[in-house]
Formats: C-alpha cells, structure tokens, sequence
C-alpha cells in the first residue's frame, strides 16, 4: 500500500480509518450546529454520533489486527488478551455546542504496551501521532514534521492547560480548552509546557501518554494526570 505519514503500514491503515470515520463526523458536526437551539437534542446527537465512530472504525481496525480487543468508554470487548485498540472522542462536550475544538483518539497496545498513537482533529484535519521509539510528529494536508516538547521552565514563561474542577493554584498562562487528548498532543508539540487534570477514562489519554514520551515530556497518572515537558514543576 502506498503510505500516508511517515510510520509503519499498521499506522497508516489506522490512520486511513481515522479519515473514514473522520468524513461522517464532519457531516455530524454540520448537524450539531443547527441543533443549538436545543442542548438536550445536540448532546444526544452527539451521543449517538460518539456511538457511530465506535462502530464504522471498528471495521476497519479489525483489518489492522483481526483479534485485537477494544477499549472504549463504552464498549470492552478482550480479544485475544494480547492487542487492543484503545478509541474515544475527546472534547465531546465542545462538539455539543458546534466548537470545533475536538478529537478522535485512537492507540494500539500490545502485552500492556502503547505502539502506536493518533490523536486527529477532524474539523481541521490536523494529526498527532507517534509510534514507540520512533518520536512524536504532526502532520497535515499543508506541512508535516517531527514534534518535541518546549524548554520553558520559568513560570511567567509557560502555557499551562487545567482541566480539573477543583479552584487548586495555577500558574503560568492559564488555558482550558475541554479537549484533554488534543491538550496533550499540544504539550507534545511545545504549544503548552504542561497540562494538569483531574483522572480521565485512560481510553481518552492513552494516544496522548504516548505522543508526550516520544517527543521528550513526562506524563505521571495518579490521582491526578500531569504532563510536562520535563523542565516544569508542577
């Protein structure tokens, strides 16, 4: 097959069905913009579209690895105990009311190990992605590039993304943009210097965990997530 990004054909044929499910979510968010008049009608569209991606990917992941298990917020099913594609649509709630600023997140793990990662914002068809021990990179239909975290450490220097609901100390230039997969692709391309939030459902943030490691950060999953570029305390 002729490939798409730079990475292995497995990461190109989950990128492919990324694009697929991507081109109805782009439908689905037309539609979402006439329905903001009524909230309760856009979150269940939204809800219903979340269900979409879910089924019309899967498909196309089995053809990746046919016994793979799946991991949802949603939807378990084991396969063969050894693979597992980890899948979710981060930033529903910014979807709900026709902002843009939203992702489909998409890993593959094998014996407890992240491979490969793609974080795709469909509305702007810009992708994140990595594989393990090959680093982190962006790409898109007008450049695509290696990524790496920033070397900012003075706290009047840094962008830091909160997504927590508790009113904790913060520091630096404050952002909250409800996308935490695309908050963590952004600290693994040196747009934000750290990202704090309270604990998420790990089928939201496993492709992230895995793009800040390649491109050079640190991310610790406790009580709460905090992900850095290694040079901020936090």
């Amino acid at each position: 097959m002729e490939l798409l990004i730079k990475g292995s054909t497995e990461l190109n044929k989950m990128f492919m069905a990324l694009q697929r499910t991507a081109s109805g979510l782009r439908h689905d968010f037309g539609e979402v913009e006439n329905l903001q008049q009524s909230l309760h009608g856009a979150r269940d569209f939204v809800k219903k579209a979340a269900a979409r991606i879910e089924e019309s990917i899967l498909s196309d992941l089995l053809l990746v690895r046919p016994s793979a298990g799946l991991l949802t917020p949603n939807v378990t099913q084991t396969g063969d105990g050894r693979d597992e594609f980890v899948l979710a649509l981060s930033g529903a709630a910014n979807f709900v009311r026709a902002n843009s600023h939203f992702a489909i997140s998409l890993a593959l793990r094998s014996g407890d190990e992240t491979k490969i990662a793609l974080v795709y914002a469909p509305i702007d068809e810009r992708l994140f992605y990595a594989e393990l021990g090959r680093g982190a990179y962006m790409f898109s239909a007008y450049h695509s590039a290696r990524i790496r975290v920033s070397n900012l450490s003075d706290p009047l220097d840094l962008t830091v993304a909160y997504n927590t609901s508790d009113e904790r100390k913060t520091i630096g230039d404050v952002r909250r943009t409800g996308c935490p997969a695309l908050d963590l692709a952004w600290v693994a391309a040196g747009k934000f210097d750290a990202f704090v939030s309270d604990a998420l459902d790990y089928a939201e943030i496993a492709a992230g965990d895995l793009l800040v490691r390649e491109a050079g950060g640190k991310i610790e999953m406790g009580a709460d997530l905090v992900a850095t570029n290694g040079h901020v305390e936090l």
